[in-house]
């Protein structure tokens, strides 16, 4: 009693000093907890902010390209309606050189517009003839028109003119004889350097990117422009090609396969055309300004919370220091309280198996039963002697003898399920096992795992028939008493009587007191 009152007194008197510390660490955990939640949210908007921006150019992006392949597309129709009226194989058409220049004029996007007829020879052009751009037989473009029949336009990757060496972006349509045979190309040629200039001029930060890519991912054009990259299939990428599949635009998060960065990109298609514009910001840059107030802010609240902890723990401390004398007095307290534990713990324990010792066993056993008899609950024992000990010992000596009743125990201290169980040394080699609110059936159940138990230590020994230790076990609960003699005597009794039967009915087993038969005197 007198160390729990100790306990309480100790908790009252430090009650203050623990609200205090308790109340600064709050402190410092709210105002901690607010700057992360405020950085947080500044990063998601920061994110945001980047992915609408970047969305925003993207849109716009895809439309200045949409305008563009949609004029030149107006402008080959045109030509072709042209090369119809004549006829594919007029001559005619060596005579629209004129005609070609002037719409290459109108349109600052070209870079030249061309027609070659069915084996790929220039038959006119917007430029003054090259010899080298006299026959375009083996281009990508002209391969595709001469084997498939339709005359939509296309556009090819992108590539070098041999007419002006510049960068360019092929469109090309077919063209047909009246019969419908292959009568040669139209092409259209875009210069690389009218996209580069636009995309030069967006400003989104210092390591962002812009590109335009024909599906399913080549690489058209990239601002900053790098010739490594042109052409460049994306698609192989399992993250881009979803992308790129994608006919809404949107954002996504990704490694760039170009460079390894981590970014935040924006997409666009291109209407009514196969393509696609992307404008990528590195996830650091588009971060470093966050970083940058988030680590001045941060540093702040450092500060704040290195004061607050400073004066709150030294005001603690002077708390603190006026208890120690009372906690160095409670501190003695409490281990003689303990140690006064220990010693009532040993002096109901027995020193060899570490169960419950004959004397505690008694006071236990004997409270069990009034409550037994009180209440009318179940209440049954069991009483437990290792087969053969005596030759055991003799056999093996009584070290081994020892050890021997210490695994034996540790099988009835598996069986202590419940709280109230108690398994305990009755003297030498018998040992008890008391089962409050346990029936006789149920007792026999546990005795048969005990003595199970014990034979699977499979503990050698040569006196005992079996080969191995053995034990038997007699049981005995209130039910199995007669209402005339039911005392804690004759609950002893019975049980010892039943194990006397499991003796001399072979050993290595379980016996149950008789029901109702008053204890054989021994």
């Amino acid at each position: 009693m007198r160390p729990i009152l100790a306990k309480a007194g100790w908790v009252a008197r430090h009650s203050v000093a623990r609200r205090a510390r308790l109340f600064v660490v709050l402190i410092c955990v709210a105002i901690a907890a607010g700057h992360i939640w405020q950085s947080l949210d500044a990063r998601a908007v920061q994110i945001d902010n980047t992915r609408v921006y970047a969305g925003n150019i993207a849109r716009a992006l895809a439309r200045h390209a949409y305008d563009i392949f949609q004029t030149t597309h107006g402008a080959l129709i045109n030509i072709s309606d042209r090369i119809d009226e004549v006829g594919a194989g007029s001559a005619q058409i060596h005579a629209m050189g004129p005609l070609l220049r002037r719409l290459a004029s109108e349109m600052p996007q070209l870079d030249g517009l061309y027609i070659f007829d069915a084996r790929g020879n220039r038959v006119a052009s917007s430029s003054p003839p090259q010899e080298s751009d006299a026959n375009n037989a083996d281009r990508d473009y002209f391969i595709y028109h001469r084997d498939h029949p339709d005359t939509e336009p296309i556009i090819s990757g992108t590539l070098i003119s041999r007419g002006t060496g510049q960068w360019i972006i092929p469109m090309s349509r077919r063209l047909n004889h009246p019969d419908g045979r292959f009568a040669g190309v139209l092409l259209a040629t875009l210069r690389l350097d009218h996209f580069n200039a636009l995309y030069r001029g967006v400003k989104i930060s210092g390591d962002s990117s812009i590109l335009l890519i024909l599906r399913p991912g080549k690489i058209l054009t990239r601002e900053p422009f790098e010739a490594a990259y042109i052409n460049r299939d994306l698609s192989l990428d399992p993250t881009l090609r979803r992308i790129l599949a994608d006919q809404q635009s949107g954002h996504a998060e990704i490694v760039s396969p170009l460079d390894n960065v981590e970014r935040l990109i924006a997409y666009h298609p291109v209407e009514d055309f196969p393509l696609i514009v992307t404008v990528a910001t590195a996830r650091q840059e588009a971060l470093a300004a966050w970083r940058h107030q988030t680590i001045f802010y941060a540093a702040a609240v450092m500060l704040l919370l290195a004061i607050i902890g400073l004066f709150g723990w030294r005001l603690i401390g002077q708390i603190e220091l006026r208890l120690a004398a009372e906690d160095r007095a409670l501190q003695v307290m409490g281990e003689l309280h303990q140690a006064n534990q220990q010693l009532e713990a040993l002096a109901h324990q027995d020193g060899l198996t570490g169960l419950a010792n004959r004397r505690h066993l008694d006071t236990v056993l004997e409270a069990e039963f009034r409550r037994a008899l009180r209440s009318g609950s179940a209440l049954s024992l069991i009483m437990i002697d290792v087969d053969f000990f005596k030759q055991y010992n003799d056999l093996y000596g009584h070290q081994a003898g020892d050890e021997c009743l210490r695994r034996i125990a540790a099988v009835l201290k598996e069986r202590q399920r419940r709280p109230g169980d108690l398994a305990a040394r009755y003297g030498g080699e018998e040992m008890l096992m008391l089962l409050p609110d346990t029936d006789a059936a149920g007792a026999m159940q546990v005795a048969e795992k005990i003595r199970a138990g014990i034979q699977a230590l499979d503990l050698p020994h040569r006196g005992n028939p079996v080969g191995v230790v053995t034990a038997s076990a007699g049981v005995c609960a209130m039910e199995l008493l007669p209402a005339c003699a039911r005392s804690l005597e004759e609950l002893v009794g019975r049980a010892d009587a039943a194990l006397y039967e499991a003796k001399h009915g072979g050993r290595n087993q379980v016996r149950q007191a008789q029901a109702g038969i008053p204890t054989a005197p021994q």
